[in-house]
């Protein structure tokens, strides 16, 4: 099988920014943590990283060959109705992560609007999301 991990909005400077929440690891770590398990699994990963909402609507409209998308929308799972809409436009399954449970945060964090196009979400469990979407898939 093969996967896509999507990352949004400020999670290039994972490691770097509110590592009390986020942890020390970087993005490129995780990244080489979710390509070592994966292949350890015998599935392929690519990754993508943007700030920009329009390039991530791009990428998942774009991604036909992939079994399923793992999405950390960032900020934007709690009001890109473009994201919501380009999920909701593919036939690729979509499992939505955040490495914080954004349930104990703050208000505007505890409602996504992309979770109901999604075939699910995980949270709350730091880099291990990824890892847990990714299981998702071949359960």
């Amino acid at each position: 099988m093969k996967f896509l991990v999507v990352n949004g909005v400020n999670l290039a400077r994972t490691g770097m920014r509110e590592t009390a929440l986020y942890g020390r690891s970087t993005l490129s770590e995780i990244e080489g943590e979710i390509a070592a398990f994966a292949k350890a699994k015998g599935h392929a990963v690519d990754f993508f990283q943007s700030d920009l909402e329009g390039e991530l609507c791009s990428k998942i409209n774009c991604a036909e060959g992939y079994d399923g998308i793992v999405l950390n929308a960032g900020a934007y799972s709690h009001y890109s109705y473009a994201l919501r809409d380009a999920i909701a436009a593919t036939s690729i399954p979509v499992v939505e992560v955040h490495m914080t449970n954004v349930h104990a945060r703050e208000e505007f964090r505890r409602r996504s609007v992309l979770t109901e196009v999604c075939k699910g979400e995980i949270l709350g469990f730091g880099k291990a999301v990824y890892l847990l979407a990714l299981e998702s898939f071949w359960l």
